[in-house]
């Protein structure tokens, strides 16, 4: 989305607070460890679960859904940056995933 504030995975910092918007079948499936779950579906109706980041860093899969989020947050005064590429770029980098079944992690 044009217009609207964006890091590769590579240039997230280390300490960065993650908003993760997919689905909860695909945040079972994997995920960040760290990352607070809610997804673009339920986000108006859950802004007081939102963790207290600044900047929010929202993640998806590929960044299509979390750019739009973040350019909804921008538009609540959110401090909110969209992770390019999402969750697949993030197991492309070899960064942690983690699954809430037990299950081997994966990104669906």
């Amino acid at each position: 989305m044009t217009g609207v504030p964006g890091v590769s995975v590579a240039q997230l910092p280390p300490d960065a607070t993650l908003l993760d918007v997919r689905e909860s079948d695909e945040w079972v499936a994997g995920h960040a460890p760290g990352a607070t779950h809610v997804p673009m579906s339920e986000l108006t109706g859950r802004m007081d679960e939102l963790p207290q980041g600044d900047p929010l860093y929202v993640i998806c899969r590929s960044g299509g859904r979390s750019a739009r989020v973040v350019a909804y947050l921008a538009a609540q005064g959110y401090p909110a940056v969209n992770v390019e590429g999402g969750m697949q770029e993030w197991a492309r980098q070899g960064r942690e995933v983690v699954a809430e079944n037990g299950a081997e992690p994966q990104i669906v």
